[in-house]
């Protein structure tokens, strides 16, 4: 297979099952791998010691920055703070993706923040337009909009079959977070 110059597509994690933030730091990795710069972008998630921020404090070309609290955000009743944590996070995406400066941006759990209208499709359709030709732009959550998958380039959904909270185990650190 003859490699060429990389075009930047649209890829979307989605579905009930687990993996598709995962999914997007695997790809971040082999992306660094290869001397891209990547930023990733956490919609509601803050204040949790997620993994993913430690390793990114040691390597070169990744970056994060969450938008959000520790606590869960209630589907159909979002308190006044997580709308406002979202929109700051679409906005700073919209910058990300527009300066042209990262290879990949990953917008994490983006898909649940348009559910659970923490955000507007519609603001979320213009970053995605806004993309340069080279941006790799990975959105990841349950729930992906029929706009948004009609958008994207690749579409991955996660089925759980089984699941460790069914037996009653909890997230353990290093692992699920």
């Amino acid at each position: 297979m003859k490699r060429g110059k990389r075009k930047g597509l649209i890829e979307v994690y989605t579905g009930n099952g687990k993996g598709k933030t995962t999914a997007a730091l695997g790809l971040a990795v082999r992306a660094i791998g290869h001397g891209l710069k990547v930023y990733m972008i956490q919609f509601m998630k803050g204040g949790i010691k997620y993994g993913e921020l430690e390793t990114a404090k040691k390597m070169d070309n990744f970056e994060i920055k969450s938008f959000g609290r520790p606590e869960f955000v209630k589907k159909g009743e979002p308190e006044e703070i997580d709308v406002k944590l979202a929109k700051k996070a679409l906005k700073h995406a919209e910058e990300v993706v527009r300066s042209g400066k990262y290879d990949v941006v990953i917008l994490d759990e983006v898909n649940v923040a348009v559910e659970w209208g923490l955000i507007k499709l519609k603001d979320l359709i213009k970053v995605i337009k806004g993309k340069p030709g080279h941006v790799e732009l990975v959105l990841t959550g349950r729930y992906a909009p029929k706009k948004v998958v009609e958008e994207a380039d690749l579409v991955t959904e996660m089925k759980s079959i089984k699941h460790p909270l069914e037996k009653g185990i909890i997230d353990r650190e290093g692992v699920d977070y």
